[in-house]
């Protein structure tokens, strides 16, 4: 009788974690590389942040709200019909083409200076008469507010948006001539001067948002290195200046009283105990103790203690301090994940996509919504001077709201002309309907109906180099045209 062996059996082994951890990276990859990753992760990233800041206007306002006035959801609902509008302006802006940003750069920008003209004259006819706001017929200023009627603007947020599509137009005309210095004088730098002047004289904190905006449309156009430490120099000397002018009544200062903009820098750098703080940190100190009653998982949403009128603006400048407190740690770390994704996918656009004004506005948009979420928090946290400006897509406010989704919305439509996007658009395109419903076809890359005029010389400013038929850079000195050819004996006769 034969004998059967069984074979022995054999435990299965578990699954190796680095092979795991690989093919989540591949999958990861895969995602990213498919035609509207950059898309879809800009709708999510702001549709989420914009969720967010909706539900904790509520939860930092509804207490306020109903001692008032009876009303919890007074303040929400007013922010709810501001990213209405907002949304609109999104997908207003998504529509649009390249060039149509490029013509609306210079009205807008003129609409903003003369809207902070306005504000600015007013306020100092305010100052002058002692008074804390001015009116002129229907308009009426207030610090950082213009009220035209019986609607409130701030001028500063549209000249975010206004600098960015102006300055990426100006740049991407320019082209290689941006070398020069003479190019970035005129009449790049003297707009953007009188910008700071205007913007930085009642809100510093805005002024350095514009500041990072023009490193970052500088940065993206290659500029060399010299530029930028001639700016930050520029740039720290007129803070410096804005700061001293406190004293004499900027912003919400008074004169003959504590310079309140260098109290909030002396602070930061030398920060007393909370026992010995006073007023001029009391905000600091309130806005920490929100942060460590939160701890990593949080109090519970809706449930902080600190917006019960104890933490100054909570609403708004400080809102970063009741996520702290109502989510932890882990709320915090989604809120700076999805800013992180933010700034990934505008990068990501204006590397993808092929038109320098799309590349350049896209960059600097993403500088300044990064840039301005970074000084909020890190004023929140203790990590910078606490300077005023409101958190994108989550602090309370309808102008910032709106201009900041309509800067999304632009970015939308950049993403939707990266070549691999237009392509697969193209190549599937959705019905009739749902384009004319959400968005246009996006042009195909390397098509343009003409072709770009190379920009026009300016006076002894010298061309850039131009190219041979060999595609080589002619060397400097010799023209083409007239270079010696052929011998000696060739050339005498």
């Amino acid at each position: 009788m034969a004998r059967r062996d069984a074979a022995p059996e054999t435990p299965a082994s578990p699954p190796l974690r680095g092979l795991d951890a690989a093919g989540g990276l591949a999958a990861l990859r895969g995602l990213l590389d498919r035609p509207l990753a950059s898309y879809y992760l800009l709708l999510s990233s702001a549709g989420l942040l914009l969720l967010i800041g909706l539900t904790m206007v509520f939860s930092a306002t509804s207490v306020r709200d109903y001692a008032e006035d009876g009303n919890a959801s007074a303040s929400v609902t007013k922010q709810a019909i501001f990213a209405v509008i907002g949304i609109g302006a999104f997908w207003a802006c998504q529509r649009l083409p390249a060039s149509t940003y490029r013509t609306l750069g210079r009205p807008l920008l003129i609409t903003s200076v003369a809207l902070l003209l306005v504000l600015n004259l007013l306020l100092a006819y305010a100052r002058l008469a002692g008074k804390d706001s001015a009116q002129l017929g229907p308009l009426r200023a207030e610090l950082l507010w213009l009220f035209v009627g019986g609607i409130q603007l701030q001028p500063s947020e549209l000249a975010k948006f206004a600098l960015v599509l102006w300055g990426a137009h100006i740049i991407a005309r320019k082209g290689a001539a941006l070398g020069w210095w003479r190019e970035l004088a005129t009449p790049l730098f003297p707009v953007i001067g009188l910008l700071f002047v205007l913007v930085g004289y009642n809100d510093v904190g805005t002024m350095l948002c514009l500041l990072a905006l023009v490193v970052g449309l500088l940065w993206a156009a290659g500029v060399r290195m010299r530029v930028f430490g001639a700016l930050t120099a520029v740039g720290l000397l007129g803070v410096g200046l804005l700061v001293a002018v406190a004293s004499l009544g900027a912003g919400s200062g008074e004169r003959g009283a504590e310079n309140y903009r260098l109290a909030r820098l002396t602070l930061f750098l030398n920060a007393p105990p909370p026992d010995q703080c006073g007023d001029p940190c009391y905000q600091i100190y309130q806005g920490r103790l929100a942060i460590e009653h939160g701890g990593w998982f949080g109090v519970g949403l809706g449930k902080s203690s600190l917006k019960w009128d104890w933490l100054p603006a909570a609403h708004n400048d400080f809102i970063f301090a009741i996520i702290a407190e109502e989510l932890g740690v882990i709320g915090c770390a989604v809120v700076l994940s999805l800013f992180a994704v933010l700034a990934y996918t505008g990068l990501r656009i204006a590397r993808r996509v092929d038109d320098p004004f799309r590349r350049l506005a896209a960059a600097a948009v993403t500088t300044w919504l990064v840039s301005q979420a970074v000084i909020n928090i890190g004023g929140v946290v203790g990590l910078l001077p606490i300077t005023g400006l409101p958190l994108p897509f989550i602090s309370d406010g309808g102008s910032a709201l709106v201009v900041t989704l309509a800067a999304i919305g632009m970015l939308a439509s950049f993403a939707r002309a990266e070549p691999d996007a237009a392509r697969a658009l193209h190549a599937r395109p959705s019905a009739r309907w749902v384009r004319l419903l959400w968005a246009p076809l996006p042009p195909l890359p390397g098509r343009r109906r003409r072709p770009a005029t190379p920009p026009a010389a300016r006076g002894p400013v010298p061309r850039s180099r131009e190219r041979r038929k060999d595609d080589q850079a002619a060397p400097r000195g010799v023209r083409q045209g007239r270079s010696r050819q052929g011998t000696a004996s060739e050339r005498r006769r």
